[in-house]
């Protein structure tokens, strides 16, 4: 009796895993989502990508599946959700963050990848030498903002200070790409830049004490890592009295002064259009360009700037913080 018993509910969990991850439940498009982590951020951009996607779909008549799973910040998981999503042969891939799309582009160079909250697809691909498309079977959208105009954010609040503290994750490729490119503008601005990189969360709290002890303001570039560990940063920093200028806008939100911050569920929302024309209307992605954000918006934490008692540059929206 036992035997048969687990007989049948083996039987039917690999009905439902097959069902799970079968594309034939009637929809005319299936398009798996890997998202990297859960976060507010990403969270957007997923959501954006599938409200819009499924408006522009339905408006055709037609239907669209959504497999969405996330890999809780575990690159290796994106490769098992990924190869999940290749061996269904689903449609089209969702990238949401660089570890996802960098999984997807090992995976296959046959089923269309679009990245969502990429800081660069040059980085991330390497490829050096890209233009404003791939060539691949990859494109998207990036949620880069200007680092020109990021490094102004920093001189319009703290136009006395000297030393700029680069907080990032040395792992994550688009970190470094970010306060690369950052750096020559701040020391053009006549700051000097001091990077302070760690591997992983578990050194996070020690380098983010010692960029404090050194620094006049930190900056920290679209980072998963950071963003992940708000906490742990905002205990050290706040406490210090060191301002956090930072490359969006969760992490401005937990412990940061100001940034200049998009919307990601913007980004989200242009990249289900991207995905509209590959599915329905059969654009070619390989010469499709990245896009970017359509706004850009100067936001700042009031919480923090009452704590800190700064005054307010002129050209800045309050972010909406939950009490």
């Amino acid at each position: 009796m036992k035997k048969r018993l687990m007989a049948t509910l083996l039987a039917a969990a690999a009905a439902f895993t097959m069902t799970a991850c079968s594309s034939g439940n009637g929809a005319d498009y299936v398009v798996g989502i890997c998202q990297y982590a859960p976060h507010p951020s990403l969270d957007q951009a997923t959501e954006g990508f599938q409200a819009k996607l499924t408006e522009l779909v339905e408006a055709e008549g037609k239907t669209i599946e959504f497999q969405l799973q996330n890999a809780n910040g575990e690159a290796s998981t994106c490769g098992t959700i990924i190869n999940g999503f290749v061996s269904s042969d689903v449609d089209l891939i969702l990238a949401n963050a660089t570890p996802p799309l960098q999984t997807a582009m090992s995976s296959t160079n046959t089923i269309p990848i679009l990245g969502t909250s990429i800081s660069s697809y040059s980085v991330a691909l390497d490829e050096p030498d890209m233009g404003e498309s791939t060539g691949k079977n990859v494109s998207g959208t990036s949620d880069l903002a200007p680092l020109d105009q990021q490094a102004a954010v920093i001189k319009e609040w703290f136009p006395d200070a000297k030393k700029v503290g680069a907080l990032f994750t040395s792992s994550e490729p688009n970190s470094r790409y970010q306060v690369d490119v950052i750096t020559p503008h701040l020391e053009a601005l006549g700051y000097t830049v001091t990077e302070y990189s760690f591997s992983d969360s578990n050194d996070m709290a020690t380098v983010a004490t010692k960029a404090c002890q050194d620094s006049d303001v930190i900056y920290v570039p679209t980072d998963n890592t950071v963003a992940d560990n708000t906490g742990i940063l905002g205990n050290i920093a706040l406490p210090a009295g060191v301002p956090v200028i930072s490359g969006e806008e969760s992490t401005c939100k937990a412990c940061g002064v100001a940034s200049l911050s998009i919307s990601y569920e913007e980004l989200g929302q242009v990249t289900g259009e991207m995905a509209f024309e590959i599915l329905v209307n059969g654009a070619d992605i390989s010469t499709m360009p990245i896009q970017y954000a359509p706004t850009m918006t100067k936001k700042y934490n009031p919480k923090v700037v009452e704590q800190l008692n700064l005054s307010i540059p002129d050209g800045y929206v309050a972010l909406e913080i939950e009490e």
